[in-house]
């Protein structure tokens, strides 16, 4: 019996301490974190290079796993992220963390699912980024879209073929810094290129290209002291003729292209000079142009902080996503808040996007860290991009577009008639001469002004 009781009590200890072994094990599980981003593709990708950094330092000291389960771009994250949301059939299971717009969050059925960031930063941590990105990711009164990178407007010049317009006609760099010095320049340049040809006439070349003419004629209203937007429309005050008038004259001299596509494109075959794009799309910026007989040439690409109007404020569009926390376990969430506070450390951020094309989103990133980055930054393309972002952070406001469900469609149909009009009033202007350029510049405004107040 005696025996029997020592086995019993035996077996019983080797099961208690098991059963302590299997709880130490199920402690040491990480906290498994899922995200969906933008940023580069899924093998080779500067954020998953950074959240293996993370997870192999504070991650593991915090037993966390921040694991990529999806890299893609915004308009497929915002499909999948509705469909998850809706509950429709097939939908993959929303992550922990997702990249998103403000628009995405608007058309979620219950924007509740999300986490408030107010609910796990701290005033004073929240002070430390730049209000203007932090009021962007505000819905309903919570902070749900947080900053860790953002892009706006730049000017970007071929410094190449440009040096060669100014020393023939003593059209400056600097005439550029304000839109009407822009677009007269533009008028300049056309005027320039359809003389190296006498014998063809009308074939002037394009200086410049806006990629969002949406945001020309919006910032441009807000930094002249007016409201762009009136109710769920477009306002047409005063200051949209001010932006309208400089535009549409060098659009009809032909210095200003009007195709589609993206300004990347005109620069790289020479069939524009000078774009406004967004800060981000450096990365498909080229070093060669080639022209359409299939020679090329080399050239130097550099940057400018985005022009304003010469009566208005220092005012640029501010762009790019942030991040989502979906609502989980407290565990989950606050493991998801960890690695976001890690990302947007100055340090970390700054090598973020200094490798991505956007700006770091705190104070002390752009004051300490970022001039520290440019000098050493090999390529002379970046460096010319990293110090505008320096000079339009110190001497510009970001303006941040209003949250409202026309919004988009408003920004489609502008893009689309600003061109068409243009490029109609172009052909009227050839037949008509200089003399007729006031009244095709008013009639061309008048129709694309009944087409967006329909």
């Amino acid at each position: 019996m005696k025996c029997r009781a020592f086995i019993f009590f035996l077996i019983a200890a080797l099961l208690l301490c098991a059963g302590c072994s299997s709880m130490g094990k199920k402690e040491e599980m990480p906290t498994t974190i899922t995200v969906w981003h933008v940023y580069g593709g899924q093998t080779d990708s500067p954020l998953n290079d950074l959240i293996e950094q993370f997870n192999q330092t504070v991650g593991k000291d915090r037993q966390i796993n921040v694991q990529v389960t999806s890299v893609s771009n915004t308009n497929t994250i915002h499909e999948l992220v509705l469909a998850a949301a809706n509950g429709e059939p097939g939908a993959p299971e929303l992550p922990d963390l997702f990249v998103s717009y403000p628009k995405t969050v608007m058309a979620l059925p219950d924007d509740s699912i999300l986490v408030d960031y107010q609910d796990y930063f701290s005033e004073e941590e929240l002070s430390a980024f730049l209000p203007d990105f932090v009021e962007e990711g505000i819905v309903n009164d919570r902070l749900v879209v947080l900053p860790v990178a953002k892009s706006t407007e730049i000017m970007y010049i071929n410094q190449t073929i440009f040096d060669r317009f100014s020393q023939a006609t003593g059209v400056a760099m600097e005439d550029l810094d304000t839109w009407e010095g822009l677009f007269k320049a533009a008028e300049v340049y056309a005027d320039w290129t359809d003389a190296q040809t006498p014998d063809i006439s009308g074939d002037a070349k394009s200086m410049f290209v806006h990629d969002y003419y949406f945001n020309y004629f919006q910032v441009g209203a807000e930094s002249l002291g007016e409201k762009f937007f009136q109710g769920d429309k477009l306002a047409f005050g005063p200051a949209f003729q001010t932006a309208w008038e400089p535009l549409a004259q060098a659009a009809l001299h032909g210095g200003v292209w009007l195709k589609g596509g993206y300004a990347t494109e005109s620069i790289r075959t020479g069939d524009s000079i000078v774009s406004v794009a967004s800060s981000a799309s450096i990365l498909y910026y080229s070093d060669v142009v080639t022209y359409p007989d299939n020679t090329s040439e080399e050239i130097t690409i550099v940057s400018r902080p985005c022009p304003v109007f010469e009566n208005g404020e220092k005012l640029v569009m501010q762009r790019g996503a942030g991040f989502c926390t979906v609502r989980s376990t407290p565990e989950r969430e606050q493991a998801a808040v960890t690695f976001l506070k890690w990302l947007t450390e100055p340090e970390h951020n700054v090598e973020f996007v200094t490798r991505t094309g956007y700006m770091p989103v705190t104070r002390a990133a752009f004051e300490n860290e970022l001039p520290k980055a440019i000098e050493g930054l090999e390529s002379a393309k970046y460096a010319s991009l990293y110090q505008v972002y320096l000079d339009t952070q110190a001497n510009y406001g970001f303006y941040v577009p209003p949250q409202m469900e026309t919004y988009l469609s408003l920004e489609t149909t502008l893009e689309d008639q600003v061109r068409s009009q243009l490029a109609l009033g172009r052909q009227d202007y050839l037949e008509a001469g200089e003399t007729g350029l006031e009244q095709i510049s008013a009639d061309r405004l008048q129709a694309f002004r009944e087409i967006m107040e329909r």
